[in-house]
């Protein structure tokens, strides 16, 4: 059995929580252990985060992840203005920035700002390891995290729906672009501060959330439906 998976990772479940979850699925069909069954993925996503994980089942599949991983991705966003959080996101401590309620055009210009090839730092709390360890891990043991800006492509910014202090728009954008830091600079352009409340991944490459199964569909290793 193997294959690749199109899944809609549910929120609060990890990446690895899914590739865990379908490792023991299809060991269990194969009668193996789950520990001799190769599944992987082409890009996680936070534990917060909802949307498209495309999974790789079997050896000959997972030795493609590298390449498969470096696909373009589009994202559903919601960005929450007036406020910082020490993770980029939901999960982390908030500091108020400002009561300012910016325009929309002032909002529009800022995001444009960042469409094109830019470089970012990735958010302190990230799977990036840092003398081998992993740069998460360091923040919340409180342990300082110098992490390096990196090369990131924003193809497309498109807002959908502004009420402040919530901000939605939809971005395409290049492998290894992280969401959370490109809603802080949105933030820190317009001087009030944002942090990520909610984030959809919504295509992977030419892969989309469309044909993506749900992961309470998946009851046995029969309701797996590999890509032909």
């Amino acid at each position: 059995m193997q294959g690749i998976l199109l899944i809609d990772k549910p929120r609060q479940w990890t990446s690895f929580d899914v590739v865990n979850y379908v490792r023991k699925m299809v060991a269990m069909a194969e009668g193996k252990k789950p520990k001799n069954i190769k599944v992987g993925h082409t890009g996680t996503l936070d534990p917060l985060a909802t949307g498209l994980l495309v999974l790789l089942v079997g050896k000959e599949y997972t030795r493609k992840a590298t390449v498969l991983s470096k696909h373009d991705k589009t994202y559903e966003v919601v960005m929450r203005l007036g406020q910082t959080s020490t993770t980029g996101d939901e999960e982390g401590e908030k500091t108020p920035v400002s009561t300012q309620v910016p325009s929309s055009f002032a909002v529009e210009t800022a995001a444009q700002a960042f469409v094109g090839a830019i470089l970012q730092t990735p958010p302190v709390y990230s799977a990036i390891k840092v003398n081998g360890q992993r740069a998460y891990d360091l923040a919340r043991q409180g342990k300082p995290v110098e992490l390096n800006p990196r090369p990131a492509t924003i193809y497309q910014l498109n807002i959908t729906q502004y009420d402040y202090p919530l901000v939605h728009f939809t971005t395409k954008v290049s492998s290894g672009t992280y969401i959370r830091s490109l809603v802080e600079d949105i933030g820190n352009k317009l001087t009030t501060g944002a942090y990520m409340a909610d984030l959809r991944r919504t295509t992977v490459g030419a892969y989309t959330i469309d044909a993506a199964q749900a992961v309470d569909t998946l009851q046995t290793a029969k309701s797996l439906q590999f890509l032909p």
